[in-house]
């Protein structure tokens, strides 16, 4: 039970820290609104939590973006102390998340491949009907 509490308030912190964002609140001039945060795992004991952030951006903007985000946890964490009803805030680490990136490129990779197997179907075909 205690797993689901930890999803639970990680789902919670990434509403939270998403809203910040997505309104402006972060400060940091690297912290673009494309930002978004896929997800949060917290710690058992709460002491921390990774939160993993994304975007379609470029990677180098993406990892600035964190930087940004890493260097105003200390603010963050307290709007988080004012808004849930924790004993404990976690210490929260920022980590760029490039799976959606990689499983979009992949998609596109798999969906290249069946247009490439369609096409040499369709000039060389398997059984010769002329016969």
């Amino acid at each position: 039970m205690a797993g689901y509490r930890m999803v639970r308030l990680g789902e919670q912190i990434r509403e939270e820290i998403s809203t910040m964002i997505m309104q402006g609140q972060v400060k940091d001039p690297r912290v673009s609104t494309f930002l978004s945060i896929n997800r949060v795992e917290v710690a058992a004991d709460l002491g921390f939590a990774k939160v993993y952030v994304s975007s379609f951006m470029k990677d180098k903007i993406i990892e600035k973006g964190v930087q940004g985000l890493q260097s105003a946890a200390g603010f963050i964490q307290h709007a988080l102390g004012k808004k849930l009803t924790l004993r404990k805030i976690p210490k929260l680490t920022f980590v760029a998340d490039t799976s959606i990136k990689e499983g979009f490129e992949m998609v596109n990779k798999l969906n290249e491949l069946e247009r490439e197997q369609d096409k040499r179907e369709k000039e060389s075909p398997l059984i010769d009907e002329s016969k």
